[in-house]
């Protein structure tokens, strides 16, 4: 369910880091910023998340409030999904941040070959989703999430910084899922749009 209270400390966040940006006069960037530490903490307070995680969230960014983008591949075999299990023991579709300097599909590129092993080739959009409408709990910043049907070029998976594990699962079979990034639904959804390539790209 939202929480409004999580949405006005993101609110204030975001007119915080507006004030920083814009503003010229000292005092008021001072205001600016201590509005900036209070939304830092009603977050925290609000969800339970570490101080220190909300903080470098809120805190650490510069310049007017944004977005930020989480490209996620979605690879088929045999009419079963691509998955990777994390350090947590929970599983995923390969993905993650865009970094600065790449495009979506050249991150997505990326975060296939670093998590799953696999060289893919981005074939097409499936959906663009605000992620707080569909994964829980709300993140402290505003996040867009991209899935991209891939075409799996192969590639050998090794043990690595984020994933443990590979695998290939059916709609009914699937592991435990890291619900923060990706859930049950938002599978079933990329099944779906996979079995009917002209349904227009679902998004919010």
């Amino acid at each position: 369910m939202e929480d409004r209270i999580v949405q006005w400390a993101a609110e204030l966040q975001s007119l915080a880091q507006a004030g920083l940006y814009y503003g010229k006069d000292a005092f008021d960037r001072e205001r600016y910023a201590r509005i900036r530490e209070i939304s830092a903490e009603m977050m925290a307070e609000r969800t339970g998340l570490p101080a220190e995680k909300v903080t470098d969230w809120f805190c650490a960014d510069s310049g007017y409030q944004t977005p930020k983008v989480d490209t996620r591949a979605v690879v088929f075999l045999n009419d079963q999904i691509l998955l990777v299990r994390e350090k947590d023991g929970l599983w995923t579709l390969p993905g993650g941040w865009c970094e600065f300097n790449l495009s979506p599909v050249d991150n997505v590129i990326k975060e296939a070959k670093e998590e799953a092993g696999l060289d893919v080739v981005p074939v097409q959009l499936l959906a663009a989703q605000d992620r707080d409408r569909h994964n829980q709990p709300p993140y402290p910043c505003h996040v867009v999430k991209l899935f991209y049907l891939c075409v799996s070029l192969g590639g050998d998976f090794a043990p690595n910084a984020e994933t443990t594990a590979r695998g290939w699962f059916a709609l009914d079979a699937l592991p435990p899922l890291c619900e923060t990034k990706c859930t049950a639904e938002q599978i079933a959804l990329c099944f779906e749009l996979y079995h009917d390539p002209l349904r227009p790209t679902q998004f919010d």
